[in-house]
């Protein structure tokens, strides 16, 4: 069994490269004119557009109230557009404009240089042993959820 101060001192060091890493990309993606969440919609509608933005939601793990603002001011930058949904008058597909298009592959070279420069960095079987222990936690994580979740659900 792990030792509570030796997991605690591993989760505030994996928090902390999270914040460095997210104002490192933020700070790049700034200068493009993108904050992170904005390239997070854009790299998302790269790999499957006409997405509702209940949808998007979902995949970007935000509320449907964030992701209505994220859109609005995608939209007016003229980035991404909304499409009615044909039989549903209260949704909309979200699609990539040709500027939106060209913004989200600006913010995924950007990501991809940063990768290459950093994790990139090490060695194969270093990388694979990483990724490894990313998949446990997160499926570590998935349990607890559908632990609390069933626990919430019975009371």
């Amino acid at each position: 069994m792990t030792n509570s101060a030796d997991a605690e001192r591993v989760w505030f060091r994996f928090l902390r490269l999270e914040t460095r890493i997210r104002l490192e990309i933020g700070g790049r993606l700034k200068a493009i004119g993108l904050s992170v969440p904005q390239c997070d919609v854009l790299t998302t509608l790269t790999e499957q557009e006409g997405l509702s933005q209940q949808d998007l939601a979902q995949r970007l793990y935000v509320t449907k109230g964030n992701i209505s603002g994220l859109i609005d001011r995608l939209e007016a930058a003229g980035l991404v557009e909304r499409r009615s949904i044909r039989g549903d008058r209260r949704s909309h597909a979200i699609f990539l404009t040709e500027a939106g298009r060209k913004s989200a592959l600006e913010g995924i070279a950007l990501q991809r240089d940063f990768v290459q420069q950093t994790i990139g960095r090490l060695p194969g079987d270093r990388l694979a042993l990483f990724e490894q222990m990313l998949l446990d936690m997160r499926d570590l994580v998935r349990a607890k959820t559908a632990q609390d979740n069933h626990s919430v659900e019975a009371s």
